[in-house]
C-alpha cells in the first residue's frame, strides 16, 4: 500500500507502511494534525522536513509550512506561533541545533510545548554527518524533555506522546525527540500507521487557556524579571518537569489503552536482564548491534543484559537505580562525550553514577564506554570487548572508569 493511502485513512484499524524514522516522524505530524512547521535543510534532519514538503505539495497535509533563512528563525517562528495557540513542529541536527541556542534556550522558560526533531550529528570541527548524541544533549539542564528512540515505529509512536505530554496544561515545556543520524533517519522499516481516529481520541487539541497569546488577552511574554522574579520563575520551571515524570507515565499507559501497543516501562527498555549478572547500557540505535551481541554472548553461556534508556529528561533516577542495582557490574556506552567531567566519561555513565550513588540499594562498579563518534559502526567485537571488560570489574578486578572503543591503531 502506498504511503499516502496509508495516511489518508480515517477510521478502522491500523495500517503498515515502508518508511524511515524520519518519514514515521513526518506521519506522526500529519496525524497530530499540526498547525505550523518550519524548515531549514541540514542533513540527517531534513529528510523529515522533505517528507512533510511532500505530503503539504499533494494536499495531503494542511499546515502552514515555512522555509526559514536559518535554523534560529525557524525556531522562533514556531515559538511565537505556539505562544499564539498553534501546535508546531520543528527539528535540526549537529551544528543547526546550536545555530538555533538562543531559540532554545528561551523555549522552556517561556513554557512553549514546542515538539522538535534531533536528527543526530556530530558537532563539527571536524566535518561529520554521523551521528552523536551531544547535539541534543546541549539543552539537557535548560528544561527540554529529551527522548531517544531506536527505530521508525518507536519515533511515530514517541512523536504522538510528546504531543500529549508537552501540551498537558500541568507540563508545558518542549520536548526533543532524538533519532540518530542515517541509522534511524534513512533506514526503513515497516511501521503500524495508527488510524486518524485512533489518534483523535488519544490526543486533544493544543489548548493554552489564559496563557493564550491574543489581543483579547493582553500578557506579558519574555518579561524582563532580573533579580526580582527570575529565581521565582526557574522554580516554577523545575516543578514542571518534575511533574512530566508523572503524565509520561499516564501518556504511555493511555497510549496502551488505545493503540494496544505496550512499551513496559516508559522510560527505560531492559533487554535479557531477568537471569543477567552484568548490563550495558546506552541510547539510540546502539541497541541493535549491542542486542545482536548479547544473543551471541548468551549462547556462549555469558550472563549479560542490555538497558537502553528512552527518556534522558525526566530522568528516572530512582527506578533506574533500583534496576542497576540488581547487577554486579554495569557498562554505559556513550555515542558523546563529556570532556573534563568527572572520570571523563560520557554524559550518560556520569548520570547513571549520580542515580545510583544517591539510591538507596547495591551500588555496582560502573564502567563508561565512548563509542561510535561521528557516525562509526559499534560492531558486535565492540559490544565483546566492552563485556569483557565489565566482566572483569563485576569480579573485583580495577578496570579504567572511561573507555575509548573502536579507535584506529
Amino acid at each position: 500500500m502506498a504511503i499516502a493511502t496509508v495516511v489518508e485513512q480515517q477510521k478502522g484499524t491500523e495500517e503498515t507502511a515502508l518508511i524511515t524514522g524520519s518519514e514515521a516522524i513526518a506521519v506522526a505530524c500529519k496525524l497530530a494534525d499540526v498547525d505550523v512547521i518550519t524548515a531549514y535543510p541540514i542533513r540527517p534532519y531534513d529528510t523529515v522536513m522533505q517528507y512533510i514538503c511532500k505530503l503539504v505539495a499533494n494536499g495531503e497535509m494542511d499546515c502552514e509550512y515555512i522555509v526559514a533563512e536559518g535554523e534560529h528563525s525557524q525556531f522562533e517562528i514556531v515559538k511565537h506561533a505556539s505562544a499564539a495557540g498553534a501546535r508546531v513542529f520543528c527539528g535540526s541536527s549537529g551544528v543547526g541545533w546550536m545555530y538555533a541556542m538562543e531559540a532554545l534556550t528561551v523555549t522552556p522558560a517561556l513554557r512553549i510545548p514546542m515538539i522538535a526533531m534531533v536528527g543526530n550529528r556530530a558537532l563539527d570541527d571536524p566535518g561529520a554527518f554521523g551521528v552523536e548524541h551531544n547535539d541534543a544533549l546541549a539543552v539537557r539542564d535548560l528544561g527540554w524533555q529529551l527522548v531517544w528512540v531506536d527505530n521508525a515505529q518507536e519515533a511515530l509512536d514517541t512523536a504522538l506522546i510528546a504531543y500529549r505530554v508537552a501540551e498537558d496544561r500541568r507540563i508545558f515545556l518542549p520536548c526533543a525527540i532524538s533519532c540518530d543520524g542515517a541509522f534511524l533517519t534513512h533506514s526503513q522499516a515497516v511501521v503500524k500507521i495508527p488510524s486518524q481516529e485512533q489518534v483523535n481520541k488519544f490526543l486533544p487539541r493544543y489548548n493554552r487557556g489564559d496563557l493564550l497569546l491574543h489581543p483579547d488577552n493582553p500578557i506579558t511574554v519574555a518579561p524582563q524579571g532580573n533579580e526580582d522574579w527570575v529565581m521565582e520563575i526557574r522554580r516554577q520551571n523545575y516543578a514542571a518537569i518534575e511533574r512530566s515524570y508523572g503524565v509520561i507515565k499516564e501518556a504511555y499507559a493511555e497510549f496502551e489503552k488505545i493503540f494496544g501497543r505496550s512499551y513496559g516501562n516508559p522510560f527505560f527498555e531492559e533487554y535479557m536482564t531477568s537471569d543477567a549478572d552484568i548490563v550495558l547500557m546506552g541510547m539510540g540505535t546502539l541497541s541493535t548491534p549491542v542486542k545482536v551481541a548479547i544473543r551471541k554472548m548468551r549462547d556462549e553461556g555469558k550472563k549479560v543484559g542490555f538497558v537502553r534508556m528512552r527518556w534522558f529528561r525526566p530522568f528516572a533516577a530512582e527506578d533506574l537505580a533500583k534496576c542497576l542495582s540488581r547487577f554486579k557490574a554495569v557498562g554505559v556506552i556513550d555515542r558523546d562525550y563529556s570532556m573534563g567531567s568527572p572520570y571523563n566519561s560520557g554524559v550518560l555513565a556520569t548520570e547513571v553514577r549520580t542515580a545510583l550513588y544517591c539510591g538507596s540499594g547495591a551500588k555496582p562498579p560502573v564502567l563508561g564506554f565512548i563509542a561510535g563518534l561521528g557516525g562509526r559502526e559499534v560492531t558486535v567485537p565492540d559490544v565483546e570487548k566492552i563485556t569483557a571488560s565489565v566482566q572483569q570489574a563485576a569480579q573485583g578486578k580495577t578496570q579504567p572508569l572511561t573507555q575509548w572503543i573502536g579507535l584506529r591503531e
